[in-house]
């Protein structure tokens, strides 16, 4: 019932528009892909459901074979802009209902925001769990307590599942999130408010990648 190939999360990018300020997402989010982001979140709560469209079908057609787009929280949007899979959190739909309309090949993550919500999720149709928050973060407010680091390595050792971590990740603390055992992280503010998205996703990039080599 997962996806026939685990998705790269090595770096995960979320939208906001309100953080690229006067750019537009396409721009911000080509630039984060030429920097080394490997999956796109587009995560719009405030839109129309014609605009989430538009916004989806112009993102679909910008991203490189290989770079999935992911929709959050809306069924009916990941389906018409035919996107690689979808993004649920605690309150959205059962996984098991979007599986049923997504098919077998597409991508489904499930944010974990407390321990015990881990068990459950270890026999849902998901591909990965996007451990939130990381870190206490401003761009997401109605989530449960920070897991921390050792929050984070503990629930790397609850699950068998890709882990991704995010909230309040940054060029700072990203080398220590992956060694604490995340297989990637996703970042909003990083990236969205940097002045030059594609520097701020190559420097991520490669702090990812040389904390994965000193974690071998």
């Amino acid at each position: 019932m997962k996806a026939s190939k685990l998705p790269d999360v090595t770096l995960y990018l979320v939208t906001d528009r309100r953080l690229a300020g006067n750019r537009p997402l396409t721009e911000v989010v080509q630039q984060a892909v030429a920097g080394g982001v490997t999956m796109v979140q587009l995560r719009e709560k405030e839109c129309s459901s014609r605009e989430y469209l538009e916004l989806a079908l112009a993102l679909k057609k910008l991203l490189p074979p290989g770079t999935p787009l992911i929709i959050n929280d809306r069924l009916d949007v990941a389906l018409a802009a035919a996107a690689d899979g979808l993004h649920l959190g605690q309150n959205d739909l059962p996984p098991e209902v979007a599986r049923r309309y997504l098919g077998p090949g597409a991508i489904i993550g499930l944010t974990v925001e407390r321990p015990e919500q881990l068990a459950a999720a270890e026999n849902l149709p998901v591909d990965y769990l996007a451990i939130s928050p990381v870190f206490p973060t401003p761009t997401k407010t109605d989530t449960g307590p920070a897991w921390g680091l050792e929050g984070l390595a503990l629930a790397r050792k609850k699950t068998q599942h890709p882990l991704v971590a995010i909230g309040g990740i940054n060029e700072t603390n990203v080398a220590g999130v992956i060694r604490a055992g995340a297989d990637g992280v996703a970042v909003v503010s990083a990236i969205c408010a940097a002045p030059d998205p594609e520097l701020a996703a190559r420097k991520l990039r490669q702090l990812i990648e040389e904390a994965r080599n000193r974690f071998k």
